[in-house]
Order: structure tokens, then C-alpha cells, then sequence
């Protein structure tokens, strides 16, 4: 039986535990520490004394599975090594990202597989740029209409392309370019914060891709929502994608609070929920506070509960999901099924339900 003393996995695909621990104690040293520690994880962490080929390749890839997962996490409790937060010798740009892992990960096996894996290729480029886009549009109506605070009062404000107005609803881009204007500087400061402080470390953990569809789809159920509830509101700024973000981190964040590491985190839960709170408090005020133009109401705060609610979903589903595929996620696809319903069922209420009910919209801008 030559099986045993063959150094490479047998065609089976598998190695026995003994095999693969006596393999890298051999050979450890020529490998990265915290792959080491992974790779030791993944042998205790296997009950039936043998280790897949595939979740091997996989891990020596930076690819995971969630049956490998569960080995490791198995494994992990076993690890009674350091701690992330002993390395000592960083430069600034990985102490930023061993910060960024302790800001959204919750498992030590997680943010060491971040810390080893992230290479700051490509950046966190999608919410800077909307960032800077919504800046840049801010600064331009700023000084076309020569108003900084409170720009909803100028006459020409919901003249531009951008915003969403009921009388407009049959020009699609505007459920989505709406977030690019804001109703004064006191609108957008508190959303660019929120945005950067929340969304680029998202960002860099979780990936564009990932981001930008729980913005996206806060965006636009913003939108949406204010189109079915509040039918006569137009509707400005960036809260429906920012909301959704925020509120898909911070419960995130109480869902696994014993394993969230990052300082002062009720504190700064606290202060984040005031933040939100403020905002939307001053979404409320302005909705009501008579407008410079009567009939036409001020812009609409529904956006912000839209975004919530995606974000407590869809944005829950896809935080915690770190590294895993999310098509294998039946909770992912139940809430992707019901948000696809409700934007069907809001683009049928767009078309059809203003003229049923007969609402009086107030005249185009």
C-alpha cells in the first residue's frame, strides 16, 4: 500500500489530518503566519480526520466556502493565538486596514483573512466618487442659483434634470439622479458623513459590487416610496442609499455585538442613531414647513424609510455574508424576490395609480 507514504493527496481528493499537520510542520515556515494558523484551523477543525484538496487550494486562493467556514470556525476555537491587535511594526496603511477589519467584521477568523487578503486594489472608488459627484453638483446649483443654505426656496431649484417631481415621473433617471442634489448645505453635510465615515469602510471590506447594491437599491426604493406614499412631493438628496447603509451596519453590528471589537461602539452607536435621527427629523420639518411655492410641496422624507427598510433586508443579508457567495443564501433571495416585487408593483402604481385616484399634482416646475 504505497498510499501512505505518497507526500501528495491520493486521487481521492483527500489528506488525512495526521498527513496534513506533519506536512506543515515540515514545510510551515515557508508559509505566511496567519495562512499557517488558517491552514492548522482547518485541520483541527475537521471531524472526520481528513482534508478536502479543494477547500486546501481554496484557502492557498483567497477563495472560501461555507463548509470550509465552519471548519475553520470549529478549528478557531482551538487557536489560542494572538489577536490581530498585538501586531506590532505596521505601517499606516495596514494599521488603517486592521482598523477597517475591527470596524465591520465580527470574527477574529475574518478580519485575519481581510487584514491578509485586502491590497487596497481596486480602492474604495464608488462611494468617493458619488461623494464627489454630489459635491460638485452642490457647489454648481450653489452658485447658479447663488444659495447655500436651504436651496429648495429658490424658484429654479427643481428646474434642474436631476431631481425626482411627481409631474416628471415618466423621466426614469430621475428615481435614481434625485441623490445628487441636496436641499441646502445642512442636507448634504450630514449625508456626505454618514457616507464616508460608514460607506468607504464597507466599501474596502465588502467591495463595490456589494455596496453599490444596497445603495442602489436604497436609492431607488427611496424614491419609489415617496412615489406611492407621498404622491405629491418631489424628492432631493442621497438619504434613501445612505440610509440604507447605515442602518445595515449598525445592525449588523448589534446582531453580533460580543464579537464586534472596534472602540467605543456604544457611544458611537449612540451618536450614529443621533446623527440619523437629526437628519430625518430635518427632512420632516422642511416636508411640512410651508414651501416658497405653494402648491408645490417641499421635498419628501419617505426616501429615508426606504432606505432603512433595505437596508434591515437586503443590506443585513449581504453584511453578513462576508466572503460567502450570496446566491447560496435562500434569506438573500427571498428579500431580493420581495424588493423585485415591490419596485414591479411601484412602477404599475406610477403608471396607473395617479390618474385612478385623480391626484392634484402641483404644476411642473
Amino acid at each position: 500500500d504505497t498510499h501512505h507514504h505518497n507526500p501528495y493527496p491520493s486521487i481521492s481528493g483527500f489528506i488525512s489530518t495526521e498527513r496534513f499537520r506533519d506536512l506543515l510542520e515540515a514545510h510551515g515556515s515557508e508559509l505566511d503566519p496567519h495562512k499557517l494558523e488558517v491552514l492548522l484551523a482547518l485541520a483541527d477543525g475537521n471531524a472526520d480526520g481528513k482534508i478536502c484538496y479543494q477547500d486546501f487550494v481554496n484557502l492557498m486562493s483567497n477563495k472560501r466556502s461555507n463548509s470550509f467556514r465552519r471548519a475553520i470556525l470549529q478549528g478557531s476555537r482551538q487557536l489560542k493565538n494572538s489577536s490581530l491587535t498585538e501586531e506590532v511594526g505596521l505601517g499606516l496603511s495596514q494599521r488603517l486596514v486592521r482598523h477597517v477589519a475591527y470596524e465591520t467584521l465580527p470574527r477574529e477568523v475574518d478580519r485575519k483573512w481581510y487584514f491578509d487578503s485586502y491590497t487596497y486594489c481596486p480602492p474604495p472608488w464608488l462611494i468617493l466618487a458619488i461623494t464627489i459627484a454630489e459635491m460638485v453638483v452642490f457647489v454648481y446649483y450653489g452658485l447658479q442659483l447663488d444659495r447655500w443654505v436651504l436651496q429648495v426656496s429658490s424658484p429654479s431649484f427643481l428646474k434642474s434634470p436631476l431631481p425626482y417631481h411627481p409631474q416628471h415621473r415618466a423621466q426614469a433617471w430621475r428615481y435614481l439622479s434625485y441623490i445628487f442634489m441636496h436641499a441646502g448645505i445642512e442636507h448634504l453635510g450630514l449625508n456626505m458623513a454618514m457616507q464616508l465615515l460608514v460607506g468607504v469602510p464597507l466599501e474596502m471590506v465588502h467591495g463595490a459590487a456589494r455596496i453599490g447594491l444596497i445603495y442602489l437599491c436604497g436609492v431607488l426604493a427611496g424614491s419609489l416610496a415617496v412615489s406611492v406614499t407621498d404622491m405629491t412631493a418631489p424628492v432631493v438628496g442621497s438619504s434613501g442609499g445612505v440610509y440604507a447603509l447605515v442602518s445595515a451596519h449598525l445592525a449588523n453590528v448589534v446582531m453580533n455585538w460580543s464579537g464586534m471589537k472596534c472602540q467605543f461602539k456604544l457611544f458611537r452607536m449612540a451618536m450614529a442613531l443621533v446623527c440619523m435621527s437629526v437628519e430625518f427629523g430635518r427632512a420632516v420639518w422642511l416636508r411640512f414647513y410651508p414651501p416658497a411655492f405653494p402648491p408645490c410641496p417641499n421635498p419628501s422624507f419617505v426616501a429615508h424609510l426606504g432606505g432603512v427598510v433595505v437596508g434591515l433586508t437586503l443590506g443585513v443579508v449581504v453584511l453578513q455574508n462576508y466572503e460567502q457567495r450570496l446566491q447560496e443564501q435562500s434569506l438573500f433571495w427571498i428579500f431580493f424576490c420581495v424588493y423585485a416585487l415591490f419596485i414591479f408593483c411601484g412602477i404599475f402604481w406610477n403608471i396607473f395609480a395617479y390618474s385612478l385616484l385623480d391626484v392634484k399634482l402641483p404644476p411642473a416646475p
